[in-house]
């Protein structure tokens, strides 16, 4: 079952259905397309993800205080940043037919993230809303409506794994928003 949020729609990041073959190929198919410019589509991604939800940034000393985009992407810290969530999700996609692999990732970026950084676990919910915009924006003869709707099942399982991991680790401030 679906949960609808306040405005009626419905959110599909609660309770995805598991990906179909058919998901796979068409989210490995795009992302080969996408890898191709990882630096920057993963600079995108974190300069839009930064900018719009500002809050994120204060886990990042180097940048938490740029308000501008220019001078966030020369931004070394975001640069490597960048480059490690886009290798995150190349091993994600890369092994999409490997739940055990996809599962060991999953686990090492929820706890560095829970236990070392404090990131409360709404932003990757964020951040996955971020992603399609970018992918859809940037590659929309790739990333077609039904593409977009495969990655948003990808990114709604990550999150919903993400989130279990958090809950496992004792993480008790499961918000939905960064209120």
């Amino acid at each position: 079952m679906e949960r609808t949020q306040g405005d009626g729609e419905v959110d599909h990041l609660e309770r995805p259905s598991p990906l179909t073959d058919k998901e796979r190929v068409m989210i490995q198919d795009s992302w080969g397309k996408v890898y191709q410019n990882c630096d920057d589509v993963g600079v995108a991604i974190l300069v839009r993800f930064f900018v719009n939800f500002p809050s994120s940034k204060q886990f990042f000393s180097q940048f938490k205080h740029i308000e501008d985009a220019e001078e966030l992407e020369q931004s070394s810290q975001l640069r490597k940043h960048a480059r490690r969530v886009m290798n995150a999700i190349n091993t994600l996609v890369e092994n999409l037919d490997n739940s055990d692999k996809v599962a060991s990732v999953l686990k090492l970026v929820a706890k560095a993230h829970a236990l070392q950084h404090k990131v409360e676990p709404v932003y990757f919910k964020i951040l996955s809303g971020v992603i399609l915009e970018v992918l859809g924006e940037e590659y929309p003869e790739v990333v077609t409506p039904e593409v977009g709707a495969a990655w948003t099942n990808l990114l709604a399982t990550v999150y919903c794994s993400i989130t279990a991991i958090y809950k496992e680790l004792g993480w008790d401030k499961l918000s939905t928003s960064t209120g």
